[in-house]
């Protein structure tokens, strides 16, 4: 039987609390939280903004490469070239064109491939697009002949499905390896517990044909992001732990994976030091766990890396690792929001550098990095579901000028906007908002999402403003793929169209 948390400070009913964020009342959130958790973010930043804000290393320069890609999470670069980028929300995979006309910007971007659900990592192999999807792997043919070519044939066919799926953690992230094998990341159901299903928080391996599931790896809480290091094929992946412990505990890691190896969650967090909620009784499990080889600042949140492998790349990277971290919500100052290097010395000792940052700045907060690509022209490619865009990090004369830094506008500068409900009936309108607000209530939405006034201190707020960033069917949708640690809401859509339309009338 999982045994839970079961304390005051943990806001209960995992698996049937619809709309709980398993946080304590009154627990510090800093950063775009809310906002991220309950809403699309903020637009792409302008390039004046761009130039003002973002840094990166000597002789690079950045530039918003592509923009209007809601909820962009992971790239990859197809054999022939071009950019895809998953859309989980929206169900879609998205070939992001290249900048032919030469004014270091995308030429737009198109859908790819529709009608998926909840994709999030994917690879190319032998003419085969591979797609890690809510409870499933998908697998359709493919062809390119020449740039921003790149079209599906065919059907989608599910090799293997059963995924486990849902909880605080739904995403999968997929690649193969440098054995031809087939990973994908399962992260845990919950904050911290222990599993009913062996093959949540770990790493699974398939065989091209999705047949031989094996558990590879366990103990990794939420492992996103994951690659091989060139030249020695070692495989290391990033880790997010976990959360309620304080602003500067437990760390989040890197880890060099092995076959069959334990990495300690959830008895164990950091160098093998003993959780204080289910350490005790474990110690021999926590002895022989392997501990990370690297540690992140704790919420920091390690998703995509990659290793940079063209040998044109500037030397400050060349076979470094970039690592995303998406930025912490439950630290009282914020942290991460930046992509970071990660350079091996010959004793194999590893040193963290900055390489691009500025989506954070003195609180104020413009995006998200979530991955990392390489581009075959050599420069980097950043995704940020946060801003809905993607940036690109080139060689080339910096081009930030020597202007006063800009922030992004206060709320109250936007026009309001329109009633997303007006197309209702008003009888219909009255039925919806009624059986939201019995939904909300029953569902213990309001141990997380309080009406009442904030206390002085306290960093969870009322919902608002939730009609500028969102109409019913994408907060419907939204329900289904939420920002972590907020589950997946479980209600047919009938009931979760009746909570989305209360959220607006009583949240606008």
């Amino acid at each position: 039987m999982r045994r839970v948390i079961l304390i005051t400070a943990l806001l209960g009913l995992i698996g049937i609390a619809a709309c709980s964020l398993l946080w304590p009342r009154g627990m510090v959130i800093r950063g775009p939280m809310l906002g991220s958790m309950l809403g699309r973010g903020v637009g792409a930043p302008t390039e004046l903004v761009v130039r003002d804000r973002f840094r990166t290393l000597p002789g690079l320069r950045v530039d918003l490469f592509a923009e209007g890609i809601e909820n962009a999470r992971f790239m990859r670069f197809s054999p022939g070239g071009d950019l895809v980028v998953s859309q989980p929300r929206s169900g879609q995979l998205r070939l992001v064109l290249g900048d032919r006309d030469g004014d270091g910007r995308s030429d737009g971007h198109r859908v790819l491939l529709d009608g998926l659900d909840r994709p999030h990592g994917f690879d190319f192999r032998e003419g085969h697009l591979y797609i890690g999807e809510g409870s499933a792997i998908a697998r359709i043919a493919y062809s390119e002949k020449g740039p921003d070519s790149l079209a599906v044939e065919g059907e989608v066919i599910r090799i293997v499905e059963g995924i486990p799926q849902g909880g605080n953690h739904w995403s999968h992230s997929l690649r193969f390896g440098a054995d031809g094998g087939m990973y994908i990341h399962v992260g845990s159901s919950c904050n911290v517990c222990e599993e009913e299903d062996a093959r949540r928080a770990a790493i699974l391996r398939y065989e091209p044909d999705g047949s031989g599931e094996e558990i590879y790896a366990y103990g990794l809480r939420n492992s996103v992001g994951f690659d091989w290091r060139p030249g020695t094929n070692e495989f290391y992946a990033t880790d997010n732990g976990r959360d309620l412990l304080g602003d500067d505990d437990p760390p989040c890691e890197l880890n060099r994976i092995e076959r069959g190896a334990f990495y300690g969650w959830p008895y164990a967090n950091g160098d093998r030091r003993p959780d204080p909620d289910f350490g005790e009784g474990h110690e021999g499990r926590i002895a022989t766990s392997t501990p990370p080889v690297h540690p992140f600042r704790a919420h920091n949140a390690p998703l995509g890396m990659t290793f940079i492998r063209s040998a044109d790349a500037p030397e400050a990277i060349r076979g470094a690792a970039l690592v995303a971290l998406h930025g912490s919500w439950n630290r009282s100052r914020l942290d991460g929001y930046k992509v970071v290097s990660l350079h091996w010395d010959e004793a194999g000792q590893i040193a963290e550098r900055d390489f691009l940052t500025g989506f954070e700045i003195e609180e104020d907060v413009i995006g998200r990095p979530v991955d990392v690509a390489e581009g075959p022209d050599g420069s980097i490619y950043v995704s940020d579901d946060y801003a809905g865009a993607i940036y690109r990090v080139r060689i080339g004369k910096d081009a930030r000028g020597n202007v006063e830094r800009r922030l992004r506008p206060p709320p109250g500068a936007t026009q309001p906007a329109a009633d997303p409900l007006a197309s209702l009936d008003p009888e219909e309108r009255a039925r919806l908002v009624a059986r939201g607000e019995t939904l909300f209530e029953d569902n213990a939405c309001t141990s997380c999402h309080r009406t009442d006034p904030v206390e002085t201190g306290s960093a969870l707020k009322p919902l608002d403003a939730l009609t500028s960033r969102f109409d019913i069917d994408s907060l419907v949708t939204f329900f289904q793929t939420p920002t972590p640690p907020m589950p997946v809401v479980h209600l047919p859509r009938a009931e979760r169209r009746a909570l989305a339309t209360y959220l607006l009338e009583r949240y606008p």
